[in-house]
């Protein structure tokens, strides 16, 4: 069992005697935290929001993308728009429809393919898999894989340069905790995979240093009659997660964590109570994530906390300032709470900076970070 030495913070003037919880009446807590909500932490208590900024220049700055806006239909995910990226993870969005007619493998890094919409059929080494809207595909580095889309699909590919996904240590909740590694299907060996073994020619392509290399076969490679072990292909849907929740305290983005990598982790908001205790906050404290990126890709529901954000589009908080709601949404918390959010998305925190490609910066939505103004402010 892990254990933790009993610390004492230190406390000046005017505070909380709890984090997020009954704050000294007309103040704006600010988190100042380490190694991503489990490092050592501070809490101010302002007398304005941290985000009450009226201008802003340089290179540092919040971004909102429309991805939905990226020219992404292509027939081979390897040739997807790179997005966002660093030296451990690579983001790029892909669109298809019909049947790939050749595979693919990625002798990069692992991939971990998020359905936005659509659904249909992944064929790979290890056998058939369904998919549907909300899935996560974990297909290892070095797996030869194709999709046959029933429906046109939109996926978010989180690409992992460095090592392999694990799940994440649940401590004292246990393992079964925010969702039973029972509920994680693998690939079949069922009819309609030894269906689509034929002698035609096939062709594979393979990524390797970003570079492609095509080999061609004389028949079909997914030929597999039978495999055991526990590295293969997975698939998570979100609507298997049960959350964590307090009614009495707003947990931190950690608590929903499903992926670890090295570098990044990936963690998934899903629908929820909201906190009912009256001295609770009840919309995301204000924070500085002093050691992470923060990348949130908004896939349906209303999203709380956020203005003027539409499913299919994407948020970057560089560390180095604090971000947390948005004034109307801080606003609408505090006269008009509601008791539960609707809303899923995909979190990615990144240890190393993230560079933004042409395709994204295409697609940046300007006024984005003059979306902290309160109401009637100007530059």
């Amino acid at each position: 069992m892990s254990r933790q030495w009993i610390r004492f913070p230190l406390r000046e003037g005017e505070c909380s005697r709890q984090a997020h919880c009954d704050l000294p009446q007309g103040t704006y807590e600010r988190e100042m935290g380490r190694e991503g909500f489990f490092g050592p932490t501070a809490h101010l208590h302002h007398k304005h929001p941290p985000t009450g900024w009226i201008d802003w220049e340089g290179p540092l700055r919040p971004h909102a993308f429309n991805f939905n806006d990226i020219p992404s239909e292509r027939d081979c995910p390897l040739a997807a728009p790179l997005t966002l990226h660093n030296a451990d993870v690579k983001l790029r969005v892909w669109r298809t429809h019909g049947a790939m007619r050749h595979l693919v493998r990625n002798a990069d890094g692992d991939e971990l393919l998020f359905v936005h919409e659509g659904a249909g059929h992944l064929y790979c080494d290890f056998g058939h898999l369904e998919y549907r809207d909300g899935d996560y595909l974990l297909i290892p580095r070095g797996t030869a894989w194709r999709i046959e889309a029933s429906t046109p699909s939109y996926f978010l590919l989180i690409e992992n340069s460095d090592g392999a996904y694990q799940l994440p240590d649940k401590g004292l909740l246990g393992p079964q905790a925010i969702f039973d590694p029972a509920v994680l299907d693998h690939p079949r060996l069922d009819e309609a995979f030894k269906a689509q073994q034929d002698e035609n020619t096939w062709q594979i392509r393979i990524k390797r240093r970003n570079q492609i290399s095509t080999v061609t076969y004389p028949y079909n490679p997914l030929d597999v009659v039978g495999w055991h072990g526990d590295n293969t292909v997975v698939r998570l849907n979100w609507r298997d997660i049960r959350p964590l929740i307090s009614h009495r305290y707003h947990l931190p983005p950690s608590a929903h964590t499903t992926f670890v990598a090295n570098g990044f982790v990936v963690c998934t908001f899903t629908p929820r109570p909201v906190e009912s205790d009256p001295g609770a906050l009840k919309v995301p404290f204000f924070h500085n994530n002093d050691d992470y990126d923060e990348v949130l890709f908004y896939h349906r529901g209303n999203f709380f906390s956020r203005d003027n954000i539409e499913a299919g589009m994407v948020t970057l908080h560089p560390c180095g300032f604090p971000h947390g709601p948005h004034p109307k949404a801080l606003k609408k918390s505090q006269e008009d709470p509601a008791t539960f959010i609707d809303e899923v998305a995909v979190m990615i925190d990144t240890r190393r900076a993230l560079e933004v490609s042409d395709a994204a910066s295409a697609v940046d939505v300007a006024e984005y970070v003059n979306s902290w103004r309160a109401p009637g402010t100007q530059g």
